[in-house]
């Protein structure tokens, strides 16, 4: 039974970062935020989650009853935002609130499928978190017409995630008690890969909190956007469900590659923003940018550290964290006509300093 389980959890996970990702952003805007409040707020979720990582490698365990607190403060925050978002500075603390909630669920729930799943059948089960992402893609780009309504949304889907993500914990069967293990935790020994991660995701701040703003700027509609976002999505798709034989190769060679094709992603988007055509071909790249990337990076974490929960966290906490929040602040101050460009350069440096962390690799071998 934990398949289905684990599905509807990544469902409405993915749901609700689909409506904080794509429609949230332009909602602050109409509310009156400027372009560098947007970066500021969208900095403060993944800024949480990259402080989370060390907090829990002195401090704490990733104990289920602190995974089923992560779950209930999470739709808290949510409600806070309903009260709080007219307001910069009471949002952001708020959004400080919820990503540092949101960044314990996750990295609990990977550790649980990728213990318990083949690297194919994660892959089939993990696509159901895209097709969550690309319904509220869609229905949202049809109906939306209040930025109140963004908010219920999110509401609602944080509050089903918190409902699966319950169910979840009673098929945790790793071990709690590893306080000594997680003190010999080592980012230092293999630094040029977690420079890497943060320099890749770094890349993706313009894309994850400008690219519906762009993309209207630009002429193109909103409706015609989360079709943008959705495509982008059934290309996810597509890949998670059939990338069970790619992972049994050199995991290193895919995440080159999968960064190569991101840095040309953002290099069409830079080129040709208005046109659909173009757009919707970069888009189809997201297969590899993120599908392929991410599963395989979490599958190299997972084999890579003894400290699974730790390890997930870490990587979860630096990319999407660390490089997230830096990502979010820095594409607030360069959001331009040369924004895409620019991180198309930051992504082509992740790829460099892989390349060295493969060579550093090798020679310990």
């Amino acid at each position: 039974m934990l398949p289905p389980f684990l599905g509807a959890y990544y469902f409405f996970y993915f749901a609700l970062v689909g409506v904080y990702v794509i429609f949230m952003p332009k909602v602050l805007v109409d509310l009156g935020y400027t372009a560098m409040q947007v970066g500021i707020v969208y900095a403060a979720a993944p800024f949480m989650r990259f402080l989370l990582p060390f907090i829990f490698k002195h401090y704490l365990k990733l104990t289920p009853k602190v995974y089923l607190f992560s779950l209930f403060f999470s739709f808290v925050a949510t409600l806070i935002f309903l009260g709080t978002v007219r307001n910069f500075e009471l949002y952001l603390i708020a959004n400080l609130l919820f990503g540092a909630a949101m960044g314990v669920s996750l990295p609990y729930v990977e550790t649980i499928a990728l213990a318990s799943l083949t690297k194919t059948s994660y892959g089939k089960v993990r696509l159901w978190g895209s097709i969550g992402f690309m319904a509220i893609a869609l229905w949202l780009g049809k109906v939306l017409e209040a930025p109140f309504e963004a908010l219920y949304y999110l509401s609602i889907m944080t509050f089903l995630t918190l409902v699966f993500g319950l169910i979840l914990a009673k098929y945790d069967s790793t071990s709690h008690d590893q306080a000594d293990d997680d003190a010999s935790f080592s980012l230092s020994r293999y630094w040029a890969f977690w420079v890497s991660v943060f320099l890749m995701q770094m890349g993706f701040g313009g894309f994850y909190n400008f690219f519906t703003i762009y993309e209207t700027s630009h002429g193109i509609s909103l409706e015609m956007t989360s079709w943008m976002w959705s495509f982008g999505v059934v290309c996810e798709i597509i890949m998670l469900y059939f990338q069970g034989p790619l992972l049994q190769r050199n995991l290193l060679n895919i995440l080159q590659f999968a960064i190569l094709v991101t840095s040309l992603r953002w290099l069409i988007l830079y080129l040709f923003p208005e046109s659909v055509v173009w757009t919707f071909a970069s888009q189809s790249l997201h297969a590899v940018s993120f599908a392929l990337y991410h599963t395989a990076s979490i599958t190299y974490v997972f084999s890579l550290y003894s400290q699974k929960k730790l390890a997930q966290q870490f990587f979860l906490g630096i990319a999407f964290g660390l490089g997230g929040s830096v990502g979010a602040v820095l594409s607030g101050q360069i959001y331009g006509e040369k924004m895409f460009l620019i991180e198309a350069l930051i992504t082509f440096m992740a790829f460099i300093v892989l390349w060295i962390h493969q060579k550093r690799k090798e020679s310990i071998v």
